[in-house]
């Protein structure tokens, strides 16, 4: 089946705004997402909003539910049982759950998304997991006739609620060509980085340069706190400068206000960073910094600070 959408049907909704709120102009096939959490959810909504037919599975299925019951005017939408049966009619299957083992909990076995899966579907994981599972994952897949991508992402929940991700990806070209339209749907931006396992390699990249981002800011925004300075006025100014960054423009104010109910949690990043430290030690790789601030979120969690913005370092501080 062709997958291809008009290109210029999308830019044409990036240019009225509307990106994610029309009728793609071409009938795909239909496209399973395994994993409805606070990315899952959205991305498959835009998916289902530009009139692709998608079968949602989550693990909790009234999750499953209450995103049919959100979407079911936009399209062949359908909730399935299991991974398997999500899959059994997609040409495309996207996951996107926790770690490495909630990925081979609904990729492999008897009722995993693989085994359902016709030859020459593609399976595309947007999960942060290790280069090792990309790797086992794409020899399964080759074994199945099936193509495979590693496809996390970066933007968190507000960049997919806005479809703003950034999608950084790891195997052929022929299969990135074909899935890269579906994911523009949700997506800013997307790269191939390399063969398989380069997306996770290049995620593992993103997390260590924002862990040091974060832990830099925090100790400003706490400087600037005990030199008893306006640390909106401070940002507001230092934000013009070498100094800017995203987690600057949207964490600095409200790092100020002690508040971190939202966002990615802390939990999530130390699953990030330890992925990241254990591949670093595996290639030589000197990473003090990350391991640095990877205890310091470990103290976090030790306040209680699991389900904590990753700003919340500054708790650390104070």
């Amino acid at each position: 089946m062709d997958l291809a959408i008009s290109m210029q049907d999308c830019e044409d909704d990036r240019n009225r705004g509307t990106k994610g709120k029309t009728t793609m102009s071409k009938e795909l096939g239909r496209v399973a997402f395994i994993g409805l959490g606070v990315m899952g959810y959205p991305m498959a909504g835009h998916l289902a909003k530009r009139g692709v037919a998608v079968t949602v599975y989550n693990r909790t299925a009234v999750k499953a539910e209450q995103w049919l019951s959100q979407h079911m005017d936009h399209g062949e939408c359908a909730v399935a049982a299991t991974p398997r049966q999500a899959a059994e009619a997609a040409e495309v299957v996207f996951m996107c759950v926790g770690n490495d083992d909630d990925v081979r909990s609904v990729a492999l076995g008897e009722d995993g998304a693989l085994a359902g899966m016709r030859s020459g579907a593609c399976l595309v994981d947007h999960t942060t997991a290790s280069q090792q599972l990309a790797l086992e994952l794409a020899t399964a897949c080759s074994a199945a006739g099936v193509g495979f991508l590693d496809a996390p992402v970066s933007g968190g929940q507000a960049g997919a609620e806005n479809a703003a991700l950034t999608i950084m990806l790891g195997g052929n070209e022929d299969d990135y060509q074909r899935v890269q339209p579906l994911l523009d749907v949700y997506a800013k931006k997307t790269a191939l980085m390399g063969a398989v396992g380069a997306g996770q390699l290049t995620k593992m990249v993103n997390q260590i340069c924002i862990a040091g981002v974060l832990q830099g800011l925090a100790e400003g925004v706490h400087f600037a706190q005990a030199a008893g300075l306006d640390v909106d006025a401070v940002v507001d100014v230092i934000a013009q400068g070498a100094a800017q960054s995203w987690q600057m423009n949207n964490r600095a104010a409200t790092m100020a206000k002690d508040e971190y109910d939202f966002g990615f949690a802390v939990d999530w990043m130390r699953k990030d960073l330890g992925i990241a430290l254990e591949t670093g030690r595996e290639l030589n790789a000197r990473m003090p910094m990350t391991a640095l601030v990877d205890q310091f979120y470990a103290d976090v969690q030790n306040m209680g600070g699991g389900r904590w913005d990753t700003s919340s370092l500054l708790r650390r501080l104070t």
